[in-house]
C-alpha cells in the first residue's frame, strides 16, 4: 500500500520508542505516489490514472475471456434529491472510494462494503451559474487531504479521514459567471485546476495553489492581452496584447480551461486545452483569437506558456479545444518520437510532438465535418468558408448555415483512454449537426454572452454516439461500436484486452480491445456519464463507475434531447467483480 511507512526496530527499542515513533501509517499520497500511479494498480490516486491520463490499467485478472462472468460487488447511493449529473471518475486508497456528486458533493465509501464513511455538501448560493448542469468530474488527493472543485468558484481541501474542511479558497467570481467543475491535478505539491464559465465572457486562466494552505502560487491567463502572476508578482503577458483580438475584446475572451489538464513527468510540462471564444459570434471578434480552442503547454513551476496549438483558430462553432492532450511514445517512419493526442471536439483527430507543440497529423473520426476539409501542413483548417455562420444581419430566419459536428462536438468533455498494448486510443465520439445562426449580443456582466442561436440535429438513422478504436500512426479508424443515444461518459482500457465505457440508456460495457466485439454489458438503473476505473484490493480486480443521467445533452441538446427524455436520473457508484 502505498503511502505505509515500516521500522524494523528491535523489541526493546520498540518499547523504548513506543510513545515518540512515528506512526505505521503515513499521511497519505506523496508526490511521488501521484507521479507513479499508472505503475501501481492497487489503487487510483489521480484523474486519468497516472499523470498523463491514458486511463490504461496493466491488471488483467478481468479479461476477454472472463468478463462475461463480472458481477455486482455492491452499489452505494448518492442519496437525497440531488441525482443528476453523475460525471465523477473514483479516487481509490486505502479502503476507500472517494467520489464527487452533482452539485458540488463529496463522498467517502468503504471500498469493501460500500458502506459510506462521510459526506460533505458544499454551501452553494442560489445565484450559481453553471452553464452545463451542475457535474463534478472528481477529486485530487494528497497526504491526508482530498481537494475538490465546486459550482461557485471555490477550490475545497478535507481531511479524507473525516471530510471536515482543512482551506476553502475562493478562486473566482461566481456572479461574473464562472464556476468549476472540473477535477484538479496535483504536481510538485501545487493544486493546478482551470476554471469554467466560457458562455458567460469570462477570462480563462489556469492557477497553480499550495497543496497544504491553499494560498496562491501563479496564474496563468489564457487569453492574450491578460497579466500572469507569480508568487504575487507580475509574471509577464499572455502572447502580446491586441495581437489576435481587437479593441478590448481580449478582457471578456472566453478560453475556459475548464476540463482540467494532464501532466507529463518526461518533459515537465503541463496540458490544458482552452475553451471557446466568447462571444460565439465569430464576426465581432475577427483574427484567431489566441489562445482560445488550443491546447496549451505549461511550466508547472512558473506558468510560463512554453507553446500552443491552435485546432480552430477564429472559432465560430463552439467548437471550443478543451479536450484532454494524452502524452504517448511511438515510432514513426522509424523515428522514435515523444507524442501527445487529442480528440477535438471539431471532428478532427491530432497528434503533436509534445516537446515542442510541432503539427504532425490531423485526422477526421467522426462521420462528418462540414466546416472544414481537413488541415494543411503547417496545422492549419482548410476551411470551408460558406460553413461559417454569416453576419447578424444576414441571419434571418431560414438563412442559418448547417454545420457538423454540432456545437456539443465530436467529442465533448467526456476522456478517452489509450492502450499500451494495442497502441489505440479508443474515442467516445458523437456523429450530429446543427442549424446555427448569429445574433447581435453585448457583453454584460453575469449574462449568457453568446451571441447565435442553435438547433442540434442527427446525421445518421441508427446512432449518435460511436465508441471508435484510432490508430494515431496512421489516423485509421480500426472498429466502432455505434450506440442510439449520444456517448456522454469516459473510457477505460486494460491489459486484459478490454475496452469499458457506459451509455445513456444505463449500460457498462465491456469490448475487445483489438476488435470491437461486445463482451458484457450491465443495467445501472440510470445514464452513465461518468469514467470507469479499475484496481486491485484484497487480490482481485475491481472496476467501479458512476450512474447518474445529467450533463449538458439534456440541457442544450434541442431535438436529440428530447428523443432521450425518459432516461430516469439517479446517483449511485456501482463496483463490480469476478465471483469467487
Amino acid at each position: 500500500m502505498k503511502g505505509r511507512l515500516t521500522r524494523a526496530l528491535s523489541g526493546a527499542a520498540i518499547l523504548g520508542l513506543a510513545i515518540a515513533a512515528a506512526p505505521l501509517l503515513a499521511e497519505g499520497p506523496t508526490d511521488a505516489d501521484l507521479m507513479n500511479d499508472a505503475a501501481t494498480p492497487g489503487d487510483v490516486l489521480t484523474y486519468g490514472m497516472g499523470p498523463q491520463a491514458q486511463r490504461f490499467s496493466p491488471l488483467k485478472a478481468i479479461n476477454a475471456s472472463n468478463v462475461a462472468k463480472l458481477v455486482p460487488a455492491f452499489a452505494s447511493s448518492l442519496g437525497g434529491e440531488k441525482q443528476r449529473g453523475q460525471e465523477a471518475q473514483p479516487i481509490v486508497y486505502d479502503g476507500t472510494i472517494y467520489v464527487t456528486g452533482s452539485y458540488s458533493r463529496l463522498f467517502a465509501f468503504d471500498a469493501r462494503t460500500g458502506e459510506e464513511k462521510w459526506q460533505y455538501d458544499a454551501r452553494l448560493p442560489e445565484a450559481i451559474m453553471p452553464c452545463c448542469d451542475v457535474v463534478n468530474r472528481g477529486a485530487a488527493i494528497y497526504g491526508d487531504k482530498i481537494i475538490f472543485a465546486t459550482l461557485d468558484a471555490h477550490m475545497v481541501a478535507l481531511n479524507r479521514h473525516t471530510g471536515k474542511v482543512i482551506w476553502n479558497k475562493q478562486t473566482a467570481d461566481y456572479q461574473a459567471g464562472y464556476s468549476a467543475t472540473a477535477a484538479p491535478m496535483i504536481v510538485k505539491g501545487k493544486v493546478i485546476y482551470g476554471n469554467s464559465g466560457g458562455e458567460f465572457g469570462i477570462t480563462g486562466a489556469v492557477e497553480a495553489r499550495d497543496v497544504n494552505t491553499g494560498e496562491l502560487i501563479w496564474r496563468r491567463p489564457t487569453i492574450e492581452g491578460n497579466m500572469g502572476t507569480l508568487n504575487g508578482k507580475d509574471n509577464g503577458i499572455t502572447g502580446k496584447t491586441n495581437a489576435s483580438w481587437q479593441g478590448d475584446l481580449w478582457k471578456t475572451g472566453g478560453g475556459a480551461t475548464w476540463l482540467g489538464g494532464t501532466y507529463d513527468p518526461e518533459t515537465n510540462l503541463l496540458f490544458f486545452g482552452t475553451g471557446n471564444p466568447a462571444p460565439w459570434n465569430s464576426h465581432l471578434r475577427p483574427g484567431d483569437n489566441l489562445y482560445t480552442s488550443s491546447t496549451l503547454a505549461i511550466d508547472p513551476d512558473t506558468g510560463v506558456i512554453k507553446w500552443h496549438f491552435q485546432t480552430t483558430p477564429h472559432d465560430g462553432w463552439d467548437f471550443d479545444g478543451v479536450n484532454e492532450f494524452i502524452p504517448f511514445d511511438a515510432t514513426i517512419n522509424g523515428k522514435p518520437m515523444k507524442l501527445g493526442a487529442k480528440a477535438d471536439r471539431n471532428g478532427y483527430f491530432f497528434v503533436l510532438d509534445r516537446t515542442n507543440g510541432k503539427f504532425i497529423s490531423a485526422n477526421k473520426f467522426v462521420a462528418q465535418t462540414t466546416w472544414a476539409n481537413g488541415f494543411n501542413k503547417n496545422g492549419r483548417p482548410n476551411y470551408n468558408d460558406a460553413n461559417r455562420p454569416g453576419a447578424p444581419g444576414e441571419a434571418a430566419k431560414g438563412q442559418s448555415v448547417f454545420a457538423s459536428p454540432s456545437f456539443l462536438g465530436g467529442k465533448n468533455w467526456m476522456p478517452m483512454a489509450y492502450s499500451q498494448d494495442t497502441g489505440l486510443f479508443y474515442i467516445p465520439s458523437n456523429d450530429w449537426g446543427m442549424d446555427i445562426w448569429n445574433e447581435p449580443i453585448a457583453y454584460k456582466k453575469g449574462a449568457a454572452y453568446l451571441g447565435a442561436g442553435f438547433t442540434i440535429k442527427p446525421i445518421a438513422e441508427d446512432h449518435i454516439g460511436a465508441l471508435r478504436a484510432m490508430d494515431p500512426k496512421t489516423g485509421k479508424i480500426v472498429w466502432e461500436y455505434k450506440n442510439k443515444a449520444p456517448l456522454w461518459g469516459g473510457v477505460l482500457s486494460t491489459a486484459g484486452n478490454l475496452v469499458f465505457t457506459g451509455t445513456p440508456e444505463g449500460y457498462l460495457k465491456a469490448f475487445d480491445a483489438k476488435t470491437g466485439q461486445e463482451l458484457w454489458k450491465f443495467q445501472t438503473g440510470s445514464g452513465v456519464v461518468g469514467s470507469p476505473v479499475t484496481w486491485e484490493q484484497d487480490g482481485e480486480q475491481y472496476v467501479a463507475v458512476m450512474s447518474g443521467w445529467g450533463g449538458a445533452v439534456p440541457l442544450w441538446g434541442g431535438e436529440v434531447a428530447k428523443s432521450f427524455k425518459d432516461i430516469n436520473q439517479g446517483g449511485a457508484l456501482w463496483v463490480f467483480k469476478l465471483p469467487r
